[in-house]
């Protein structure tokens, strides 16, 4: 294997790696988490007007690799990077460029826990949000039920129905543009929301007895979706990362507060799919709240580059050379000038 570090775009990302592979993919690294070989470096921000810079990572020693993604999310875009480093040397292994890797982490990590908490016959959707997200979110449930119908709701009507339209040509399911979330979500046993909104939408009276939630989108205490009401109703409350919950979800701070005892309930998603089981015949509704953490992305990343390294794919980065910094001022050495004198 050569030293020489990748750099891995967008395209390839993209041919080596569909849902089909990404949930599984993510699965062995939830269980690698579970058994103390993955470890998760808690997700930090910092926010400036309508802007954020995300920083988070992971390191998966048995596997012989660490890394860290990062990126700025603007209104105008953003470009995030996973950067792979050798566990042993610190040595660069990969850059890969991660949007459709993120977009692939997170539609996965909905369809991992839908494996695992929604009713095994469940087979309609009602997905809220219909932004750069949202169809791998569609996808990522897809590739665990056997779905019937997408129910979709988005605040701008034209939108909606061109998503629904995304949904039965880009993933041959039948999907239907409903004209409010209560619309969409009546008696839908799968809900998946994934919205910018900065307050609850999504109430306990919508949601049926039996559901499943995915709340995907409110990754700060800036924003929510789902109100206390749905998650007093849960028997089990899930996110991919606790500690992270606990600093970023208001959804959740909201009815756990910031006593360490009270969140012992939530679990981790790692924890459901190492004890496997699915749903309990006793639970009303379950509650997978994702936050995006580095364990995911990471075990994504690794099998990204290992596909790519057995298929020659990406492009090999010159090694990094080490350099001494200048300590001194340039003509240090020469002396100090004052006026025409040195001394």
């Amino acid at each position: 294997m050569s030293d020489a570090p990748l750099w891995i775009p967008e395209a390839d990302v993209v041919a080596l790696m569909d849902m089909a592979d990404a949930v599984p993919a993510l699965e062995a690294g939830l269980l690698a988490e579970a058994r103390g070989e993955a470890h998760n470096m808690t997700k930090t921000h910092v926010a400036w007007g309508r802007a954020t810079l995300h920083a988070l990572g992971a390191a998966f020693p048995k596997a012989g690799l660490a890394g860290t993604k990062t990126w700025a999310h603007t209104p105008e875009g953003a470009t995030p990077l996973l950067l792979l480093y050798d566990a042993g040397s610190g040595a660069l292994r990969a850059v890969i460029e991660a949007f459709a890797l993120g977009q692939l982490r997170t539609g996965a990590a909905s369809g991992v826990a839908t494996r695992w908490l929604a009713a095994h016959d469940a087979d309609e959707l009602a997905i809220v949000g219909t932004g750069k997200q949202a169809l791998a979110q569609v996808a990522g449930v897809a590739a665990v039920r056997r779905l019937r119908r997408v129910h979709v709701y988005g605040r701008d009507v034209e939108r909606r129905r061109r998503f629904a339209d995304s949904v039965r040509t880009e993933l041959g399911l039948e999907a239907e543009a409903r004209a409010s979330v209560t619309e969409a979500v009546m008696d839908a046993p799968i809900i998946t929301t994934v919205t910018r909104a900065t307050e609850p939408f999504l109430s306990s009276v919508m949601v049926a007895p039996g559901t499943h939630v995915n709340a995907v989108g409110a990754i700060t205490p800036t924003g929510a979706e789902v109100d206390g009401g749905v998650v007093a109703r849960c028997r089990r409350v899930v996110a991919d990362s606790v500690p992270q919950a606990q600093k970023l979800s208001r959804e959740l701070m909201a009815v756990f507060g910031a006593d360490p005892a009270a969140w012992t309930s939530v679990r981790s998603l790692a924890e459901v799919v190492a004890d496997g089981g699915g749903r309990r015949a006793d639970e009303d509704v379950t509650l997978f709240k994702a936050l995006g953490m580095g364990i995911s992305d990471l075990a994504l990343g690794l099998e990204v580059l290992r596909r790519a390294r057995e298929q020659g794919r990406g492009r090999s980065l010159p090694a990094p050379v080490r350099v001494a910094p200048r300590l001194r001022p340039a003509g240090a050495g020469e002396g100090v000038q004052r006026g025409t004198k040195r001394v």
